[in-house]
């Protein structure tokens, strides 16, 4: 099996056996464009689609490379980031490297492009038939039916198939049909955060306006800005927060008042006009983080990427844990043969545990990046996971290398983290035992200084 058959978002047959649905994921709004469409050829549509740029790391290279696709992705395209650049609100600039010791950096890859290059290499194959203006309506999964709507005729259509993969994204049409099988546990969190695209343009000789080395941050607490850089020098920002903070923002002065006081370098990189523009052309959107277990029904269906495991998109995990989806169903095909009855229960056992750790530390980050990484605790443990990462690098790895530098089980990553939290306690345990008998010691000299030892001379 090569996994270019499987890493997809649209309604892919593979020869008369094999059925991928396409992507069902919510679009945005715009008013001067179009709205992508989950089922559209978005090769051949103007749209506005998914907004948050992508940050390529290890899980999602490699699936790229065992398709022969890394170089024309990375190289071609790809903006190595090796850090954050945190923006303070007085001004000031603060960068924390990623991997400080082996120089690891992430790739900001934007989603069309990624797309493109993906449907463009699915083509080629004579195995792989391309499906447009096609949507999922409904699906037998035990017999492996579909009932398929045509959303230009109208017509309902059916399709059969061996295996159905859904990989029809966070609104999956697939997983709510499994849902209502017996023992499918499911459930869904929409966090009381929005989000929303703006831009950064290009400069005056189109150079980039901020470091293009960084993902940027603006953390303010309760929301946070963010930008990636674009392979045009422009960048993509998006402002994260509370709903209730979006809903008061309702007149363009709200809009400047608020990004002024919070934002005030970002207001004059972006410019106002432009600034007030971009918020009021579309609506905040939603995020979601979904958990299911199993991800297959028999031998005739499994979900892939955000239809088993939507998550917030703020450990940057979302795509490469979808593509390393498939590099996992790849190696279980290698190993069973293709033998579908052993191959997706197998996948259900290895990736349930690790897709629900990974949604559990993608909601966890959104606190490091809008509040934590402005703090001293975070600095100086930052300093010290460096520091023992340098010396003894087989032993102690840091959390955010292992999600994104390796294919460390995500379960793994989460105990190797524990265990280095409990040998830190310990570790500071011991210190502040140790400061507290030097501490007894010195108040012991001290009395003796002030109080024994003249007592002593007196009655010599």
């Amino acid at each position: 099996m090569n996994p270019i058959n499987s890493i997809r978002s649209s309604n892919v047959t593979l020869g008369k056996s094999w059925k991928v649905v396409e992507e069902n994921r919510e679009p945005a709004e715009s008013v001067n464009r179009k709205e992508c469409k989950s089922e559209n050829d978005i090769r051949t549509v103007d749209c506005w689609g998914q907004s948050i740029d992508l940050a390529l790391s290890v899980r999602g290279r490699e699936a790229l490379r065992a398709v022969g696709l890394e170089e024309v992705v990375v190289d071609h395209h790809g903006i190595a980031m090796r850090g954050r650049m945190i923006h303070n609100k007085n001004g000031s600039l603060k960068e924390i490297l990623y991997d400080g010791v082996n120089q690891n950096c992430i790739y900001s890859v934007t989603r069309r492009y990624l797309n493109i290059v993906l449907l463009n290499a699915a083509e080629k194959y004579s195995e792989v038939s391309l499906h447009f203006n096609k949507k999922v309506v409904d699906a037998d999964l035990d017999d492996g039916k579909l009932t398929i709507l045509d959303t230009r005729t109208r017509k309902i259509e059916k399709a059969k198939a061996d295996l159905i993969i859904g990989a029809d994204g966070a609104y999956s049409i697939i997983r709510r049909t499994m849902a209502k099988k017996p023992r499918f546990n499911c459930s869904q969190t929409y966090i009381e955060h929005g989000y929303l695209e703006l831009f950064v343009p290009s400069g005056k000789n189109n150079e980039f306006m901020m470091s293009n080395k960084h993902l940027h941050i603006w953390p303010r607490g309760e929301f946070m800005m963010i930008a990636l850089p674009n392979d045009n020098c422009t960048f993509t920002v998006n402002l994260f927060a509370p709903f209730l903070t979006l809903d008061k923002l309702k007149t363009p002065q709200d809009l400047l008042n608020f990004c002024e006081e919070y934002f005030p370098d970002l207001v004059e990189l972006i410019g106002r006009q432009k600034l007030v523009k971009d918020y009021f052309e579309r609506e905040p959107k939603p995020l979601i983080s979904i958990k299911c277990k199993p991800y297959h029904v028999g031998k005739t269906t499994l979900l892939l990427g955000d239809a088993a495991h939507a998550m917030v998109p703020f450990y940057a995990q979302g795509m490469n844990t979808g593509f390393e989806d498939v590099l996992l169903l790849d190696e279980l095909m290698e190993r069973y043969n293709s033998d579908f009855s052993k191959v997706l229960p197998k996948f259900s056992e290895l990736r349930c545990e690790d897709a629900h750790a990974i949604c559990d530390l993608a909601m966890y980050n959104y606190v490091e990046m809008r509040d934590l990484v402005r703090k001293k605790s975070f600095l100086v443990r930052k300093y010290i996971d460096t520091f023992l990462y340098k010396r003894i690098p087989k032993t102690w790895i840091p959390l955010y290398s292992t999600i994104h530098f390796s294919r460390m089980r995500f379960r793994d990553c989460i105990a190797n983290k524990q265990w280095q939290d409990k040998v830190g306690r310990n570790t500071m345990k011991k210190i502040n035992n140790r400061i507290r008998i030097i501490q007894n010691v010195l108040e012991q000299l001290s009395f003796y200084r002030y109080y024994a030892e003249p007592l002593g001379a007196r009655y010599s």
